[in-house]
């Protein structure tokens, strides 16, 4: 993830590792990327165990009694949400929540940026603007959120730009908003969906043998906010079909997005 909205930021300053006042922890550890594992992050999650009770039952009874609450209990599995963590960093002046089975990653370009370690292609980041450069002292120097999610659009696609032969990429801005928060800020919103077409054979000759696939359909979700003289923008991309399954989980770490002020 490159570059936040070059076509209307200044340079983004990533900081180093040893600058980092504050990392969160990762909940497993995969052998590659390298990951951070120096914990610090507030979360807490609490489950109760039911009791069983031993019943006596026909061996075939039996059998059916366990095949169904394997499936009962694979469902109930499947439709509990994992929990978020908090990631505050006084630093730089921001914090968001992510979910908890989600991994660190290092060297990624961004501030600071988690993955998905099943899901590779979902993942959260933070970048920022840096004040040396420009001077912003709301959302709104932006333009209203049509405007923003215009430039977001354009930035993303800046970045996917490919040099391959036969790839074409389709774009479309789903939604833009603007809201209040808690914390007496406005942030802008901005969803965007982006699909991705390659030629299975871009060399080939005649037209019919250049058959036109779906690489990936993906989702991309901003949210702006300003302090510090900074333009601040966290980023979730997820899978489309991931999106519809997770979608309200997605929000709540959309929402929970916060800039802080820092002191000098």
């Amino acid at each position: 993830m490159a570059v936040i909205l070059d076509s209307f930021l200044p340079p983004i300053h990533t900081l180093s590792s040893s600058s980092r006042k504050w990392i969160p922890t990762a909940s497993s550890s995969p052998r590659w990327p390298p990951i951070d594992s120096s914990p610090k992050c507030r979360f807490s999650l609490s489950s109760e165990s039911q009791p069983i009770k031993a019943l006596a039952v026909p061996r075939r009874s039996a059998m059916a009694l366990i095949l169904s609450s394997c499936i009962f209990s694979n469902s109930a599995l499947a439709e509990q949400s994992v929990g978020l963590l908090e990631y505050i960093d006084t630093f730089d002046g921001y914090s968001f929540n992510y979910p908890k089975n989600w991994i660190q990653v290092r060297g990624a370009g961004a501030d600071i940026f988690f993955r998905d370690p099943f899901v590779l292609d979902e993942n959260i980041s933070v970048e920022f603007s840096s004040p040396s450069s420009s001077r912003y002292k709301s959302v709104e120097d932006l333009g209203p959120p049509e405007e923003a999610g215009k430039k977001v659009l354009k930035q993303y696609l800046t970045e996917f730009m490919s040099t391959r032969l036969g790839v074409r990429r389709e774009s479309n801005i789903l939604s833009t908003s603007s809201r209040m928060a808690d914390d007496g800020r406005t942030y802008y919103q901005v969803e965007v969906n982006i699909k991705s077409y390659a030629n299975n054979n871009e060399l080939a000759v005649m037209p019919q043998d250049r058959v036109v696939r779906l690489e990936w359909d993906r989702r991309y979700l901003s949210v702006l906010g300003v302090e510090n003289n900074r333009l601040y923008e966290l980023r979730l991309q997820t899978p489309e079909n991931v999106f519809v399954e997770e979608e309200n989980e997605l929000r709540q770490v959309m929402d929970s997005f916060r800039v802080n002020k820092v002191n000098a």
